[in-house]
């Protein structure tokens, strides 16, 4: 007697969908007035919160052991970062030719600035490891990337997001690193006196650091509602823009695979190289979309919030497929050292 198959459950993100209710709240109450004032105000404040805790809790994924073996992997980290900040923006440029017969210029600066956006940690050390890759090149590769992504990714976006992005000047320069960067690394120099009581809270610190995004979300949208954001998304529009991020993630998803192996890396390190070199931080990319942004951000931020969730599922897909190769069994998996959990 044959056991009938298990049928795959392609995972819908939770969170997704309370980002998603904040999407629908604001376009059926969205803040006016004195309320829109105090939601600015408190998104302001509060994207400020979200990157002094990026510059802790993004900071301390990485142990000094596994930052050592970062650098003798170098190939492999360099790769990655190299598909992150260099092939995605490459390819987002490119989809400047779907303007405006497919996407709209709006929808267009959403979706370049989706490729600008530094890779996951958390997905891609989850995903490496279903697929029996190597993690700690993962946990590494993501630490890089999220690290160097607080300078890279606003320095591309003000450059190739021109006025859509508000240009780049002295003036936005100075506000990037006083919203961005500034509280980053006030996090990184206050690990040494908060770091004991921020890793006690964990728990707590994550509700709030998930709390304050749906916040930005919920201002953001607001904001984009007021001035008719919708009369610019139609259906129509909003399939292609599926359809182009559709595309971009099964580019992305066999360069990084076949690329790797023509590069004559392993089974274990193609794995983490594709997971780590596919993917895009929602929670890294919306707090930097509404400063770079500003009154524009609910459209720059709706793309990411769509490629979040499909490559959750396609990946979701992949690794549970690679878990089962026969090379799996074969090859030997390097176990992640203490702190890469």
């Amino acid at each position: 007697m044959t056991r009938p198959r298990r049928r795959l459950r392609l995972p819908v993100d939770p969170y997704i969908l309370a980002l998603l209710g904040m999407v629908v709240l604001a376009t059926l109450l969205p803040a006016r007035g004195v309320a829109a004032e105090a939601a600015s105000g408190a998104s302001t404040v509060v994207v400020g919160l979200l990157f002094f805790l990026y510059g802790f809790l993004y900071g301390a994924k990485l142990s000094t052991r596994e930052a050592l073996d970062g650098v003798r992997h170098w190939r492999l980290h360099t790769t990655v970062l190299a598909c992150t900040f260099v092939v995605f923006p490459l390819l987002g440029l490119a989809a400047r030719g779907l303007v405006p017969w497919l996407l709209t210029p709006a929808l267009y600066s959403g979706f370049l600035f989706l490729c600008l956006v530094p890779s996951t940690i958390q997905s891609s050390i989850a995903f490496t490891s279903m697929a029996k890759g190597n993690v700690p090149a993962a946990i590494c590769a993501g630490s890089f990337s999220s690290l160097l992504g607080m300078v890279l990714t606003p320095l591309l976006a003000v450059v190739l997001l021109g006025s859509s992005g508000g240009g780049f000047s002295a003036g936005s320069a100075l506000k990037i690193a006083l919203q961005l960067l500034a509280p980053f690394l006030a996090g990184q120099l206050l690990r040494r006196w908060i770091g004991g009581f921020l890793a006690r809270h964990r728990r707590i610190i994550g509700f709030v650091d998930r709390g304050s995004i749906l916040l930005v979300v919920y201002a953001a949208f607001s904001q984009g509602v007021v001035a008719g954001i919708w009369q610019q998304v139609t259906w129509p529009r909003l399939l292609a823009l599926l359809a182009a991020e559709a595309v971009l993630l099964a580019v992305m998803l066999s360069l990084t695979w076949y690329g790797a192996a023509r590069m004559g890396f392993g089974r274990a390190d193609r794995i983490a190289i594709q997971f780590a070199g596919s993917k895009k931080s929602l929670a890294a990319g919306l707090p930097m979309a509404t400063v770079l942004f500003a009154s524009n951000a609910s459209l720059a931020v709706l793309p990411l919030m769509l490629f979040h969730q499909m490559q959750l599922m396609v990946c979701a897909v992949i690794a549970k497929r690679r878990s089962r190769d026969p090379e799996a069994a074969a090859e030997p998996v390097p176990v992640a050292g203490p702190g890469g959990a």
